[in-house]
Parts: structure tokens; sequence; C-alpha cells
């Protein structure tokens, strides 16, 4: 299974009741498509995994498995902050037609480097999926040290991490511990193309969602190899990767959503929407650059 390049973590679309609006998860799904994207994050945080209910996650994760029928991979969102939890969760998404789990660090409990190595391994041993980790410090209040990632990637079950930490150093320690067996995905739109320059297979993106053409277009340039290439992709998205940064993940994304049409531009509570002003007119001008807006918005 190559798990590579252009990867796009779903946002969930919801109707304006805040159900499940699975045909505008349709019509994102054929829009990754279209675009290049080379596969798919289903109920992550981007997609909003801890505000679903049981039932929900196991419709969208259907529904994805369904509609993509076999063209990319699906990655389901399966961490949880308990051990048992997220097995039970990575089984689930097993039955369901996942190709692979991403496990987020366990959040809140805080776990030493031990407590998190025993906790992938017992996932990985467990689950019945490939797991690739992830390690998003900022949102689970706990770092997954390279030396523990290093461990870790002697499972034959564990395929790689997402590592959303962009800085230069944490970028060229997991440039490190790339192997044929192991990859590096990055999973900070702003550092990227520095990541992928680097030697990482990848990118786990939300402005992808957005736009996946242009993304992709990115991710064939850096991991080419070619700086100049590179650069003029960066730039490109460079304005609205920024807008995005306005407001805690997914709420700016879903306002770009709404602007294409995709669903209604409401998170779930305790996140509320982008609120009418500077910052969400800045996401419509920077989306609007590089793809068309719905006709409604």
């Amino acid at each position: 299974m190559d798990i590579s390049g252009s990867i796009t973590a779903l946002a969930t679309p919801f109707a304006a009741d805040g159900s499940l609006d699975l045909d505008a998860f349709g019509r994102l799904l054929d829009q990754q498509l279209a675009g290049g994207t080379q596969a798919v994050v289903v109920a992550g945080s981007t997609g909003e995994s801890h505000f679903l209910e049981h039932d929900e996650f196991e419709r969208l994760l259907a529904f994805a498995v369904k509609h993509i029928d076999k063209r990319i991979p699906v990655i389901a969102g399966t961490g949880e902050a308990g051990t048992a939890k997220t097995i039970a969760t990575t089984r689930l998404a097993k039955a369901l037609g996942a190709d692979a789990a991403l496990v987020v660090a366990p959040f809140y409990v805080r776990p030493t480097q031990e407590g998190m190595r025993r906790h992938f391994l017992a996932v990985a041993d467990e689950g019945g999926l490939p797991v690739i980790l992830y390690n998003v410090p900022p949102r689970t209040g706990v770092d997954i040290a390279p030396e523990t990632v290093a461990a870790l990637r002697e499972h034959p079950g564990i395929l790689g991490i997402k590592e959303a930490r962009g800085d230069i150093e944490r970028i060229r320690a997991m440039a490190e511990l790339i192997r044929p067996d192991f990859v590096y995905l990055s999973g900070d739109d702003g550092s990227a193309h520095q990541a992928m320059l680097a030697g990482a297979a990848g990118t786990i993106s939300v402005v992808a969602n957005l736009v996946p053409g242009a993304f992709r277009e990115l991710c064939d340039a850096a991991r080419s190899g070619s700086a100049e290439r590179t650069a003029s992709a960066t730039a490109r998205l460079a304005p609205l990767i920024d807008a995005l940064n306005c407001a805690p993940n997914p709420i700016p994304v879903k306002a770009g959503l709404a602007l294409l049409g995709l669903g209604s531009a409401a998170p779930r509570l305790p996140l509320v929407p982008l609120e009418a002003g500077p910052a969400l007119a800045k996401v419509r001008e920077t989306l609007a650059a590089l793809a068309p807006l719905a006709a409604a918005a």
C-alpha cells in the first residue's frame, strides 16, 4: 500500500440542521479524486472526529469506502485518549473497509514516552489495521519524541508518522528516520514544502480540501526535488494557507467549503462558525484566486 503524495484530511460536511451531509461529502470526494488527491483521511481532527456519534462515524467511513471504491487509500482517524477504545475504533474501521488507521497521540491524559510506546504497539498488535502515528503537540499536550518514533518503526504494522511540528529541527529529525518500510508525512501545510524537499513522502493536508489540484502540484514539485517548481507552487498556495490560520481548524476550512457549495460553514459546538468580517473576507478572496466559488456563495 502506497501512502504518499497529496493526502487530504477531509472535513465532515454538515447540513443546516447539523446532521451529516453525505451528498456534500460525496461531492467533496469527487472533487478530491478529480484533483489528483492520492489518499484521504476520514474522521480525523479536521473531520471533527470527536464530535461524531458512533453511528455517524460508521456511516461516514462506510460511505467514503464505497464511494472511493479502492481508487485511492482510505485512512480512518481512530485515535482516542485511551488504548482500549482506540483498539476498538481501529477494529471497527477495519470492518468498515478502511485501508489504514491514523492514530493520534493520546490527548489530554499526557502519557509518558513509555506510555505512548506501549499504546501504539498495542494498537498495532490488536487493531487489525496498519498504523500511521500522528504527532500534533498543540492539540494533544504531548510530543512523540523522535527516539520513541525510532523504536516504534520497528513494528511491521506501523507504516509511518504524520508529524505536524513544522520546525526545521523536527523536520530534520523525522527525515533521518525514513526507510522503505516507514514513511514520514508532513502534517503542517505551512512547512509541507520544506518537509517534502527534505525527504517526506507526502503531506496530510487541510488546505487540500479546498484546492486539491493546486496542492497535488505542490507535492509533485517538492517530491521531485525541484526547488524552483516548489517555490512557485508554495507561493501560489501561501495566501490561502495563511488565511486558514485565522481560527482553529476546521473552522476556516469549513467556511471555505461553504463558499464552494460543499456543506454548511458551521462546525459542531463548542466550535462556532467563522464570523463575517476581515478573516472571512480573506478566506473568500484567497480561495477565489484559486478556485471558482459557488454561485450561491
